[in-house]
């Protein structure tokens, strides 16, 4: 059954944002538990459609109690999003919406092995149907490797001590649980933020490396572009400073569009014009709302709108 109580961060906003047009087509990418998708349909008229994707499989479940003619519920990851509008015959979309990385049902249920806040198999994938678990990947990576995705995707300092403690470990007994894990670390890193459990930062970045949530980002937010109708708008939300990073980048180079190289003088008319325009500033979750839910206090929202090709040249 789909969970009502699950209010997604900076929801309202959001879906404001997109500016929704009663008989517009639009796109959830990020159905987690159908917040989003709700407050769209709600806008909607008879004629408007929604296609709403998720790769996890707990979401497609629970969509099943979302009855609504004009939805359409895919599960596939959103790296996808242009074959998934292919498939079913969309060339444009009046809006896109991204809700980044996992969700509070997600982290909340114990079993997916997200949080170390239980004991649990250690999975982490949010498709638990394809690819390698977290712990899959900590049995056999080398000791690099898990250093530099530790130390990349986790910011963590102590990464190269955590690795060789993961290592060493493992040739005792296979890590296959949070606890297991979470524990492993916490006896590593000595100094870590006050409030904060010395493994978050690690679990974090395990999380992103397994699900490959930069790279599927970065696949998906040129096929957003590509699909927006000029005037539909683009809403993404993320948590992470480097999720957030990808997406300020990729709307501030499509609205400045091609530069000429430095020193080299090229006429204007042969450069790509820019396709969005940057609409508002980026925006953050409330005291209130992070009052409610502390996960909201990273929260970022950016908004960008398709330009016309007129609007393109004349800028």
């Amino acid at each position: 059954m789909m969970t009502p109580a699950h209010v997604p961060v900076l929801a309202q906003e959001a879906v404001a944002a997109l500016a929704i047009r009663p008989d517009g087509v639009y796109v959830d990418a990020t159905f987690g538990r159908g917040g989003h998708s709700r407050l769209i349909l709600a806008q909607l008229g008879p004629a408007g459609r929604l296609i709403a994707l998720d790769r996890d499989p707990d979401a497609i479940r629970a969509g099943a109690a979302l009855q609504d003619g004009r939805l359409m519920l895919v599960k596939r990851a959103f790296s996808a999003l242009g074959a998934v509008l292919d498939e079913r015959g969309v060339a444009q979309v009046d809006g896109i919406l991204l809700d980044i990385g996992v969700s509070s049902p997600q982290i909340d249920d114990a079993a997916r092995g997200f949080s170390f806040r239980a004991d649990a198999p250690l999975d982490m994938r949010m498709d638990p149907e394809s690819g390698l678990s977290a712990a899959d990947w900590l049995a056999t990576a080398a000791e690099g490797e898990i250093c530099e995705v530790i130390r990349t995707y986790g910011e963590e300092r102590f990464a190269k001590s955590i690795a060789r403690a993961i290592v060493a470990a493992r040739q005792e007994d296979a890590i296959r649980s949070t606890g297991q894990l979470a524990k492993l670390i916490a006896a590593t890193v000595k100094r870590h933020e006050p409030g904060q459990h010395p493994a978050t930062r690690s679990f974090q970045a395990i999380r992103i490396y397994i699900n490959r949530e930069l790279e599927e980002l970065s696949a998906v937010l040129p096929q957003c572009v590509d699909r927006l109708q000029p005037g539909g708008r683009l809403a993404v939300i993320s948590f992470h400073s480097l999720e957030d990073r990808i997406v300020k980048r990729f709307m501030r180079d499509e609205a400045m569009g091609e530069q000429p190289p430095r020193r080299l003088p090229i006429p204007a008319a042969m450069l790509k014009p820019g396709r969005l325009k940057l609409v508002g500033r980026a925006q953050h979750a409330n005291d209130a709302e992070v009052a409610v839910n502390p996960r909201a206090r990273s929260a970022v929202l950016r908004v960008a709108e398709r330009v016309s090709a007129a609007e393109a040249g004349a800028r």
